[in-house]
């Protein structure tokens, strides 16, 4: 079985260059990766892995922008309602308020190192409205704001001499040693996989970040990268941390249905500037649903949709915002209209096809608002945390934020300790004697899809009872063969991430099963209503004993 070695016996790869150790590991290279790695650079060495390029996270195609009180007429008390109302009672008010005290100062860092918003004629930052929120307080940069702020991270990070950015390195597993002075567990570092020249890595630190971003990819259709695999969310709960509310997985109400279209979002800017949905027909159909109509929290929203689309038998329904001036169309939304147009669709004209997919995880690692997780010295920030912000239906924009505000109070913690901190143990290399290379990839691909395709069918936008149930046969049945697999065949990124997937999966599954109510993104047929006492689901690993508690 492929498993770490002690460091005295000999090891394919015991080599110098397989070793890596730095003061802080960020396993991840989005906004909240990159952000927590400009923050700490000042005072430690930092290397930063990325999945694949650095452009390839979820980050970079996010579209409508950052939620933040910038103006007068705005208040953080309005914001914080708002982020409440939409979180459906499972918002924890501390985190809230938390997160959007620093909202203000969060836009001011991302200016100062470059990052271009949009602004009006009189210069002030355009502010655009989205689902959810009371007032104008997304600020943007016209319908591409993640390729902006990540654009900027990535060009703050490598002209920075304390920042090593390293690509197509796949985290495989948390490594833990026990402290020297508590004797407690606490992580050390990760076995990682580096795609390029196809050899197990061991990187060792004083503390380690997850910021890997969501799972969605668990779903057929998501508006995901393919990197989305739930990799931070599987290694924490191996590693022994508590997972979440990981049944509340938000799908997005409006990607681009059209056959050679792959996870396209029309953002929800589109519906904050007057956008409206409409079935075949053309009749318009939100304002049935909730009195807000397009601008109602993405679950009503995404509900109505496939509501609509299942009474009618329809495989689309349709998103309208032709009445609006094309000039003004093609200077707040030139990405939606460029995409649109590759598939001969002008959005000045006709109504765009969408569906609902599956497009942001909710729950997740357990952290506190330093980013802590149960385990000593690993952090989680942005979308692979639970930080308690969204509750159980993010509001639109607020996820950037938090990514921007934890990477900042984690690294705050960081820095505190880690003059104190002991280094590490020398890593014990990976050895593979004892597996070999497969000659049945095609195992891989068919778990992988059979996984997203009876997790769309059973666990998502509605749920029943006996689909969970379904889903948990297939899951421990496809875990199996995974771990047979895993255990046998030389580690590849498809491996790494369908062992996560299905791990994940199992986690969404066990939540959901755990939840007699209806509740947010969470809707069961069994249990329509929503319960008057609102608690998280929380999943507890059979090693969490081990762990220093620090939430």
């Amino acid at each position: 079985m492929t498993k770490p070695i002690s460091a005295s016996k000999p090891s394919l790869n015991n080599t110098d260059k397989a070793l890596h150790h730095c003061d802080v590991l960020v396993i991840g290279s989005g906004a909240a990766g990159l952000s927590l790695a400009l923050h700490l650079a000042k005072y430690a060495k930092v290397t930063v892995l990325s999945k694949g390029a650095l452009t390839e996270g979820s980050t970079w195609y996010a579209q409508g922008g950052i939620a933040a009180v910038l103006d007068d007429h705005d208040s953080t008390e309005s914001h914080v309602k708002d982020t409440l109302a939409a979180g459906a009672g499972l918002c924890h008010q501390d985190a809230v308020e938390f997160t959007v005290a620093r909202s203000k100062n969060a836009i001011k860092w991302l200016v100062d190192l470059g990052v271009d918003f949009t602004r009006s004629a009189e210069g002030d930052f355009h502010l655009t409205r989205e689902g959810g929120h009371s007032h104008r307080r997304i600020i943007h940069s016209a319908d591409a704001t993640g390729k902006a702020v990540h654009s900027g991270l990535i060009n703050n990070a490598l002209t920075h001499a304390n920042i090593q950015l390293q690509e197509n390195r796949v985290a495989l597993d948390l490594i833990k040693q026990p402290d020297p002075i508590t004797k407690k567990l606490r992580c050390v570092g990760a076995y990682v996989l580096n795609r390029s020249e196809d050899t197990m890595e061991c990187y060792t630190a004083k503390a380690v970040v997850l910021a890997c971003g969501g799972a969605s990819k668990v779903y057929l259709y998501s508006s995901n990268p393919d990197s989305a695999s739930g990799d931070g969310i599987a290694m924490a709960w191996r590693a022994g941390c508590r997972i979440g509310n990981m049944e509340f997985n938000q799908f997005h109400p409006t990607c681009l249905y059209h056959p050679k279209a792959k996870s396209f979002l029309m953002t929800e800017a589109l519906r904050g500037e007057g956008a409206v949905l409409k079935r075949p027909n053309g009749e318009r159909f939100m304002p049935d649903f909730h009195p807000q109509a397009e601008l109602a929290p993405r679950d009503v929203v995404a509900r109505a949709i496939d509501h609509e689309m299942k009474r009618l038998g329809a495989p689309c329904m349709y998103l309208d915002i032709s009445h609006r001036d094309p000039a003004f169309l093609e200077s707040h939304f030139p990405t939606v209209m460029e995409q649109c147009r590759k598939f001969g669709i002008d959005i000045t004209k006709e109504a765009i096809p969408v569906v609902p997919a599956a497009h942001y995880t909710c729950g997740g690692i357990v952290v506190n608002t330093r980013g802590q997780t149960d385990l000593s010295h690993l952090y989680a920030i942005g979308e692979t945390s639970f930080t308690g912000l969204h509750g159980a239906n993010r509001m639109a924009s607020n996820s950037l934020l938090e990514c921007i505000v934890y990477a900042q109070s984690a690294a705050e913690d960081i820095i505190a300790k880690l003059a104190s901190t002991p280094e590490p143990a020398p890593c014990k290399p990976w050895d593979e004697s004892q597996v070999t290379n497969s000659d049945e990839d095609v195992v891989i691909y068919h778990n992988w899809d059979e996984i997203r395709r009876f997790m769309w069918d059973y666990v998502g936008i509605v749920r029943t009872h006996k689909r969970l149930e379904r889903a948990l046969r297939r899951i421990q049945l496809l875990q199996s063969e995974i771990h047979e697999y895993y255990a046998n065949y030389k580690i590849s990124s498809d491996l790494i991430e369908l062992r996560n997937l299905a791990m994940v999966a199992e986690l969404i599954i066990r939540s959901a099963m755990l939840r007699k109510e209806s509740r947010g993104l969470h809707y069961s047929l069994d249990h329509p209503e929503q319960s008057d006492i609102a608690k998280d689901t929380l999943l507890v690993p059979a090693n969490f004993a081990d762990q220093t508690i620090f939430i």
